[in-house]
């Protein structure tokens, strides 16, 4: 139920609504827009940059004293709080604008660290996998009823709307308030908790902690490649969930019927991803199953990147008279199966290969490496679209995709469950 709670905040946030409403109205530095880009992309790069500080050390704290769930509703409450608080922004407050998405950012982002840490304790490891997918695919399926919902009533992103459309930051955050309810009324936390020493401090637990699993880290060789594909998969991940609307409304050009298309289209196909997937991993294995999935990546960023080509050819040598905007739908559907099942597969690798005991440092890591992933890939393209042009620079996603297969390429599934098996608690040097 987080999972079909937080989508209303990545979608109408992040994605489909205020994105394009901070870079064509609030912003609105037309006709490239590539200012208000670059802003854009400074602002979730700042968010993502806290996140990273943050979640290594709250991870260590929360499997010290075993309070997942007491940091899941902190983190909770912020964004709720700073989702709601945009809807006093107005054209032109551009740094009050940026100041509220690194906030409500910031808190989104780190509780998806939390909530993924309750993963190893959902289920045997062997059903990871499904039960990852059904969670993702849960998502998709809230993203899919909140963002049309919020489409109907809130209409087009446009100065002339603004009254209308600046609602969607109070809708996402009673959206997200509401349905995560259920989340904090029946999980629970497992485990005992465990007392601090006399004149210790859960934050000194915590770097300990860290540091003790810094200090065995040769001993999971196949979770540091696992990690360094993540990284580059959520560098390119992020990129088209911060920029994908934006790049249909500013490059492409569509009309509101093909945005509410194309919405449909991705939430859809994505869900139904994140379950297919998820079930295959059970009979391929779930490092093919990644790998799988990073290759259709490769195939949607270069439908996206060759839209207007395609649409022309199929002008020159079929006949037909294609819109680009038509096309793009093409390239939505296979982004779509993409993003279900690929974030969906690489969180239920982690999981499988995590040691018991250690599952929110380790998804700390998770969330740390997209996190860093994130400011790379969202500030390198604002950088590369102020350059070339957003057109040009979606290509960037492609080498994103291609390092993420070339790093998950060693990685040797049965190896990574014997470390995380053998794995036994060990006190730093010095403690």
């Amino acid at each position: 139920m987080f999972d079909f709670a937080n989508q209303a905040y990545t979608l109408l946030i992040i994605t489909v609504v205020f994105g394009d409403l901070f870079t064509r109205v609030i912003v609105g530095d037309g006709p490239d827009y590539r200012l208000g880009n670059l802003l854009w992309s400074i602002a979730l790069a700042v968010s993502y940059a806290l996140v990273v500080v943050a979640n290594p050390v709250c991870g260590a704290i929360m499997d010290h004293g075993r309070r997942r769930k007491a940091f899941l509703f902190a983190s909770y409450l912020l964004t709720v709080v700073a989702t709601a608080l945009l809807w006093f922004v107005e054209p032109g407050w551009i740094f009050t604008a940026m100041a509220l998405i690194v906030v409500s950012n910031f808190a989104y982002a780190i509780g998806e660290g939390f909530i993924a840490s309750f993963l190893p304790g959902l289920g045997p490891r062997k059903d990871l996998g499904w039960i990852s997918g059904l969670g993702w695919s849960l998502g998709y399926v809230g993203g899919l009823v909140s963002t049309a919902f919020a489409l109907l009533f809130l209409g087009e992103v446009s100065l002339a709307n603004y009254d209308s459309v600046r609602w969607v930051g109070p809708f996402a955050a009673v959206f997200f308030l509401v349905t995560a309810l259920p989340t904090f009324l029946w999980v629970r936390d497992r485990g005992a908790r465990r007392t601090l020493a006399p004149g210790d401090t859960p934050v000194r637990a915590g770097f300990r902690r860290l540091l003790s699993t810094f200090e065995h880290v040769r001993h999971f060789h196949d979770m540091r490649w696992l990690l360094a594909s993540i990284f580059f998969k959520m560098a390119g991940i992020y990129i088209v969930i911060s920029f994908a609307f934006i790049y249909g409304a500013q490059v492409i050009g569509w009309d509101e019927s093909i945005r509410v298309a194309m919405f449909v289209t991705v939430q859809v196909t994505a869900a139904l991803g994140a379950v297919f997937f998820g079930l295959a991993q059970e009979r391929i294995g779930a490092r093919r199953t990644y790998l799988a999935t990073l290759t259709l990546w490769l195939l949607a960023i270069a439908a996206i990147w060759q839209t207007p080509a395609v649409a022309e050819l199929a002008r020159e040598w079929l006949g037909v008279n294609w819109e680009a905007q038509h096309v793009f739908l093409g390239a939505g559907l296979l982004s779509g199966l993409s993003l279900g099942s690929s974030q969906s597969a690489g969180r239920a690798l982690v999981g499988a290969l995590t040691p018991r005991g250690k599952s929110a440092e380790f998804f700390g890591f998770w969330g740390t490496a997209g996190k860093l992933a994130a400011i790379f890939g969202i500030l390198g393209l604002g950088l590369l679209q102020a350059w070339l042009g957003l057109a040009t620079a979606i290509v960037f996603c492609l080498i994103l995709f291609a390092a993420a297969i070339a790093c998950a390429w060693p990685i040797d599934e049965a190896r990574g469950h014997r470390a995380a098996d053998t794995w036994r608690e060990r006190a730093p040097k010095g403690a």
